[in-house]
């Protein structure tokens, strides 16, 4: 029975509880053999969405963290947090100009596109195998790498000095914190986020989503399908489902993938049955559909 779990889990995390905390919580709804799994990182201090896969649905994990996030934050100008958030210790930049509403909206116009961006010291990304912030936290000045990443969109929702209040869209691996860090550098006053809510992963929202402390026990699953929604569909014949479940590979030729003979080489497709089941992920290499991750 545990091995037909899959599907997803929307949860709006509150504030000063960390996403392995909400994944243990979740895990005791469950069979101890069913797999759980966050896709995304939210900082103990940030709330909002936090999307679990759960069972055979963890396989998709990473299809969900290539999704566009949204996020709604409070930066806090005119002092730096070695943390870059509020729950780090605070210099104030006193003296420093408080930069007018056009000013501010001009600086955020800079970050949007592809930008380069350092993330913060207290990050878990891995430096020489260990994690960032427990270098910061031994006194260390762990070096991160810049990475580029992409801000769809920027938007100033109010701004009263020291408060900018904004809503950004953005890809995988962009940090908030380094964005107001790097707003508040470019403005000349410094910068760190105050608060961060996200909104929005890919297609799911939250609406969809249920406090944590309201659940008792295991809510209804979201489709599985949900973790590809930004993959294109390719429904297959019930010939070309077997062997596709069975890990082998199919003619790109066959009937059922006649009308998208114009794809290009390296396309992922949500792969379906004819009763719109998600089977897996295939991937178009040549004349062949090779499957990715079977269900």
């Amino acid at each position: 029975m545990t091995q037909a779990i899959a599907g997803l889990l929307v949860i709006d995390k509150p504030e000063g509880v960390t996403s392995r905390a909400v994944v243990n919580q979740v895990q005791q709804w469950f069979p101890s053999r069913v797999k759980i799994g966050h896709t995304g990182t939210l900082d103990p201090l940030a709330t909002g969405l936090l999307v679990l896969c759960v069972g055979r649905a963890t396989r998709l994990a990473d299809y969900v963290q290539q999704m566009e996030k949204t996020y709604q934050a409070r930066f806090r100008l005119g002092a730096v947090s070695d943390t870059d958030d509020a729950q780090g210790v605070i210099t104030p930049r006193a003296g420093t100009p408080q930069p007018t509403r056009e000013q501010v909206r001009d600086v955020l116009q800079e970050f949007i596109g592809d930008i380069w961006q350092r993330p913060p010291a207290f990050s878990a990304l891995k430096v020489q195998g260990q994690r960032a912030y427990e270098l910061a936290r031994q006194g260390a000045a762990p070096v991160l790498a810049p990475r580029l990443v992409h801000i769809r969109a920027i938007r100033l929702l109010d701004y009263h000095w020291p408060y900018v209040d904004v809503e950004v869209d953005c890809s995988r691996g962009t940090y908030i914190r380094a964005l107001a860090r790097d707003v508040g550098e470019k403005l000349g006053c410094g910068g760190y986020v105050e608060a961060l809510r996200r909104l929005r992963v890919g297609d799911l929202t939250l609406a969809q989503a249920t406090p944590l402390q309201q659940y008792r026990e295991p809510p209804p699953l979201l489709p599985v399908r949900l973790a590809v929604s930004h993959l294109p569909a390719l429904t297959l014949a019930p010939t070309e489902a077997r062997l596709f479940c069975h890990g082998q590979s199919i003619s790109w030729r066959g009937d059922r993938m006649a009308s998208h003979s114009g794809s290009q080489d390296d396309q992922e497709w949500a792969v379906l049955d004819q009763d719109g089941k998600l089977l897996g992920v295939g991937k178009r290499v040549g004349e062949n559909l090779r499957p990715c991750v079977v269900l």
